[in-house]
């Protein structure tokens, strides 16, 4: 029975660790000398430096400017959400009448009692209480999911639900059906 010689032994490892320190460079993002190697999914591919340079004028001589905010409205009663792309400097009140436009366009149910923008106001959520100045521009809310609730018709009922608005209407509901009864 031979016994290996630790010469032998620490040769394995050092060759183990020229090859790991050697797969560990080809990991890493060449250096700028290399700019005309790309990192792909499949490995380093060479790319011809006249795209890359005008690629890079490119993207430091225009900033990135939104152009077109995709909002999410959802109006009391429906079931889903209503998507509306407006530009960003679009104000609240362009929100609300291109979301009913398009509520009405897509002929969603419920269908909707009344249609002018000024009946409607909306809020951050159905359970916000607080509705957003008309005059406000869309860049400068800070969300893009709002809820949109027809207006109060007088100050006691500030609430969107319709559910409020039958209680202080009929504080019992059975006498309503009463009425029907008879």
């Amino acid at each position: 029975m031979t016994s290996r010689s630790p010469f032998t032994f620490r040769h394995v490892i050092e060759s183990r660790h020229r090859r790991s320190t050697s797969e560990r460079s080809l990991e890493t993002f060449p250096p700028e000398r290399y700019s005309g190697l790309v990192r792909r999914r499949g490995g380093l591919i060479s790319v011809p430096r006249n795209l890359i340079s005008a690629k890079q004028k490119n993207e430091s001589s225009s900033k990135r400017v939104l152009t077109k905010l995709l909002l999410n409205v959802n109006i009391e009663r429906s079931l889903g959400p209503v998507h509306v792309i407006l530009s960003p400097e679009n104000t609240v009140k362009d929100l609300v009448k291109s979301a009913i436009d398009i509520y009405v366009k897509e002929r969603r149910r419920p269908l909707l009692e009344q249609i002018d923008p000024d009946r409607f106001e909306l809020h951050y959520s159905q359970f916000s209480l607080e509705s957003l100045k008309p005059d406000e521009k869309l860049i400068n809310l800070g969300s893009r999911n709002f809820f949109l609730c027809s207006k109060p018709s007088n100050a006691v009922n500030s609430s969107c639900t319709e559910g409020t608005k039958m209680a202080i209407k009929y504080p019992f509901p059975l006498t309503k059906l009463m009425d029907f009864l008879l």
